[in-house]
């Protein structure tokens, strides 16, 4: 009878990475029909007509209309780039249709599959994948280890400060020279990343990563909401449509979720609002605001980093203390750890936390919306996969439906809202 339970959880398991790989090459194969192929038909570029840059750790946005005089159509210059055009660079992107107005027949040519810039992006993304799987993984084993979760989020918010002031202090990246009034508007997206991270590992440390991630893709839910609420901002009905697969889907995964809790669903769902709130927050109040010099995608991600630390030690030091992690400290040097291994553990989490918010600025600052979004569906899933199989997580069958049904739901929301722009 053990034998059999043990099999049919070995099925389950197996089918449901079926499940799971099933909707990532559904969801490709959608991505790719709808936009690769209309891309690839496109031969001649469309007049440029706005200059689209994201921030996109941070969830800004920033549109501009472009400079009088440069509407012409790319075929009269075909030797020019982009750039030299006065056109943005790493808004040329090959799978996305609409950013062939972005391209110039040179550049068109360059984006070709096996081209430099197509190894680049490969490259980069794969490299991202790696450090965001390694420090989910890496995290859940110092929540394991230590089971403080507003200490270690403060540790891997803090760890970004040492890094980058390196690279500060040694001119490898210039310094951010931030006014006054600039500093203050940076201080409500700080305080949503900080709380983003901080309901996310409390999230990871109470229950399963795979559904902490299916759960926090319910923020394209909360952004829709809070847009509407507090910004009587309303989208069309289609983009609204896209919100039932997700609910439905998040739903199906809780009810069916072997190793439920509370505190992991509350805690992963907090993280999807603060991360809405803090994207809408960055448009609305930062858009077109002078904050100051050398504020690069990376810099405003370390200055936010740096702020939310602070922000959040007051309270990590009210709810756990160092009393509280002095003796989680000493239960896990009883159950075997060694100091130098739980700092060794600590580090590595802080340092894959910081540099896999650096690889995505360098990744997703080259390309378009449309590919942003499907990159983001596919590096949910493969964290979902890797983490099923390292931590050997078990999920129903109907579960990972819900899981699936989410993670597409919250790609076909981003794909939908696109191209309502």
């Amino acid at each position: 009878m053990a034998a059999m339970t043990v099999c049919a959880t070995r099925s389950a398991r197996r089918g449901s990475l079926v499940l799971v790989l099933a909707a990532l090459a559904a969801a490709w194969g959608f991505c790719s029909n709808a936009f690769v192929t209309p891309y690839i038909s496109h031969q001649t570029p469309t007049p440029l007509r706005s200059r689209v840059r994201m921030a996109t750790a941070t969830g800004f946005k920033e549109d501009e209309d472009e400079d009088q005089g440069q509407g012409k159509s790319g075929s009269d210059t075909p030797e020019l780039s982009a750039e030299a055009l006065g056109r943005e660079p790493g808004t040329c992107d090959p799978f996305d249709p609409k950013s062939a107005e972005y391209c110039s027949p040179q550049e068109v040519e360059t984006t070709s599959f096996l081209s430099k810039r197509t190894l680049k992006l490969g490259a980069l993304f794969m490299l991202w994948y790696a450090l965001n799987v390694g420090y989910n993984i890496g995290n859940k084993l110092v929540l394991t280890a230590l089971p403080t979760p507003w200490s270690s989020a403060t540790w891997e918010l803090f760890f970004g400060l040492p890094y980058v002031g390196f690279l500060w202090l040694t001119g490898l990246r210039k310094r951010p020279e931030l006014n006054w009034s600039g500093l203050k508007l940076l201080i409500p997206p700080a305080f949503f990343l900080a709380c983003t991270h901080v309901f996310g590992v409390i999230s990871f440390g109470a229950g399963a990563i795979s559904f902490t991630h299916v759960c926090k893709a319910t923020e394209p839910v909360w952004t829709a909401l809070i847009s509407a609420i507090f910004f009587r901002e309303f989208l069309p009905v289609p983009v609204y449509l896209s919100l039932i697969p997700i609910i439905f889907g998040v739903s199906l995964a809780s009810a069916h979720e072997l190793s439920f809790t509370w505190i992991s669903f509350i805690a992963a769902t907090g993280s999807a609002v603060t991360s809405a709130s803090k994207a809408i927050l960055g448009k609305k109040v930062l858009d077109g605001k002078s904050l100051g010099k050398n504020l690069t995608p990376g810099n405003m991600f370390a200055v936010l980093t740096i702020l939310g630390c602070f922000m959040i030690l007051p309270a990590s030091m009210i709810i756990e203390g160092p009393n509280k992690f002095t003796a989680a400290w000493a239960h896990a040097r009883a159950a075997g750890y060694t100091a130098q291994r739980l700092w060794l553990m600590l580090s590595i989490s802080g340092f894959l936390y910081y540099t896999y918010n650096e690889v995505a600025f360098l990744a997703l600052k080259e390309v378009a919306p449309v590919t942003h979004a499907v990159t983001n569906t596919v590096k949910r899933v493969v964290i979902i996969i890797a983490s099923v199989i390292v931590f050997r997580t078990p999920i129903t069958p109907l579960g990972a439906l819900g899981s699936s049904l989410a993670i597409i739901g919250a790609l076909m929301y981003s794909l939908a809202k696109n191209q309502k722009k």
